[in-house]
């Protein structure tokens, strides 16, 4: 069986690590936590930004809607804030969808 090289992850990414993952310039990087409050890696007693995987996806979406979908910074803001509504209205209609639920099964119990 050939060996099979596996890609190891880390909790934390530096932000040149994260800047040579997704070539891009780390001052692009800074520019878009700058302009998009959802970025906002944690910093280490230095000030150092430390990346969780999530920040990463955060910023392949921000490529994602300015570079290849055309999206000015504003709109890419507003995108991002429609879906985190979005996400805030699904959530609480899960919780009433629960809610409901529990209390039919009160009801027969």
């Amino acid at each position: 069986m050939p060996y099979k090289e596996r890609e190891i992850s880390k909790k934390y990414y530096s932000i040149g690590e994260v800047a040579e993952k997704l070539d891009l310039n780390t001052s692009l990087i800074r520019f878009w936590e700058s302009e998009f409050e959802i970025l906002n890696p944690k910093k280490n007693k230095k000030g150092l930004r430390k990346y969780t995987q999530k920040d990463i996806e955060i910023i392949e979406k921000i490529y994602h809607l300015l570079k290849k979908q055309g999206f000015t910074i504003d709109g890419a803001k507003k995108a991002f804030k429609r879906k985190e509504e979005t996400d805030s209205e699904t959530f609480q209609s899960q919780l009433e969808n629960i809610k409901n639920r529990l209390l039919e099964i009160r009801k027969k119990i």
